[in-house]
């Protein structure tokens, strides 16, 4: 159960996106409010940069001050309305890779140029790559998708950390990072074309503030459904992230700007077997102890 003080977005009947504030177990709809900063999520992420801390106040302060609009349950219930939405609006979602040491060996088998995700795991600087615009991202229940030229396919479950245009990480969601691996695997300058595509990303369901949560302590459970049964179960814990979350984000930052905030995965440490691929049908659930649970069928993109 998500009670505690998050942020989300949400579609109504009219299907217009709204932002939300979760508290005592209920929604709560912030852009009903006439101040700019609660409209969207860009508006609070720009509202919030240096003062995060009176950011997070002045949401603890609004919730008494607003009619609740529905029990989180019904909320996280992807057949009714309200619905959860991809949190993110505006933001950019970029990437931290080889962060566990399962994916460092994953990688590895998967590559004609093994050495290269040897010496990043290592090295000081991460491996940083781009994922996903906003229009490729969805949410939970959307479904996520596989490229129709590609062989081996699997979801990637990672912490993603939400950032102010300051740098600054606010909350944490849940990420799926889908991977075409053989792809990759036959020359890593394919990066992209593994990595973004159109639904290549899923976010959700919510973004659970700082001082919330322990962002190094999450239990992690990957598991993959086909024709009603799990084919695939792996668990992880982000303790085992090999960097710090804050090197990672220092990094993105440097000559770089996002003006609106960005949304960062931090790696996976859930992998299917190599013998593993994700088929149209599937359905990827990925549950974060303290974040909640995103769900997403799989689907195949013609190639056209």
């Amino acid at each position: 159960m998500i009670s505690d003080l998050s942020l989300c977005r949400f579609a109504t009947e009219d299907a217009l996106p709204r932002l939300g504030l979760i508290a005592n177990a209920h929604l709560y709809d912030l852009s009903e409010r006439p101040e700019p900063q609660w409209a969207t999520m860009e508006a609070w992420l720009v509202a919030a940069g240096w003062r995060v801390d009176e950011a997070l106040a002045e949401l603890e302060a609004l919730a008494p001050e607003l009619d609740a609009v529905c029990p989180v349950e019904q909320l996280l219930d992807e057949t009714r309305k309200p619905r959860v939405i991809a949190p993110l609006d505006t933001q950019e979602v970029w990437a931290c890779g080889v962060t566990y040491e399962m994916s460092r060996e994953a990688r590895k088998r998967e590559s004609d140029s093994p050495t290269v995700y040897g010496l990043v795991y290592d090295a000081p600087r991460p491996e940083l790559f781009f994922k996903s615009t906003p229009h490729r991202v969805v949410g939970p229940g959307d479904a996520v998708a596989i490229r129709g030229d590609s062989d081996w396919d699997v979801p990637e479950s990672e912490l993603t950390l939400v950032i102010t245009p300051q740098m600054e990480i606010v909350g944490y969601t849940i990420g799926n990072d889908m991977s075409s691996r053989d792809i990759e695997g036959e020359n890593p300058l394919y990066l992209p074309q593994a990595k973004i595509y159109e639904r290549c990303c899923a976010l959700g369901p919510v973004v659970r503030l700082i001082g919330r949560v322990d962002p190094m302590n999450l239990e992690v459970t990957c598991t993959i459904y086909r024709d009603g049964d799990a084919v695939f179960q792996g668990n992880t814990n982000t303790s085992n992230i090999h960097r710090p979350l804050e090197s990672m984000v220092d990094y993105l930052g440097r000559c770089n700007r996002f003006p609106s905030g960005a949304f960062l995965l931090t790696g996976t440490g859930v992998v299917p077997p190599d013998s593993f691929t994700l088929e149209e049908g599937d359905e990827v659930e990925i549950a974060f102890e303290e974040l909640g649970t995103l769900r997403n069928p799989v689907i195949r993109l013609p190639i056209e």
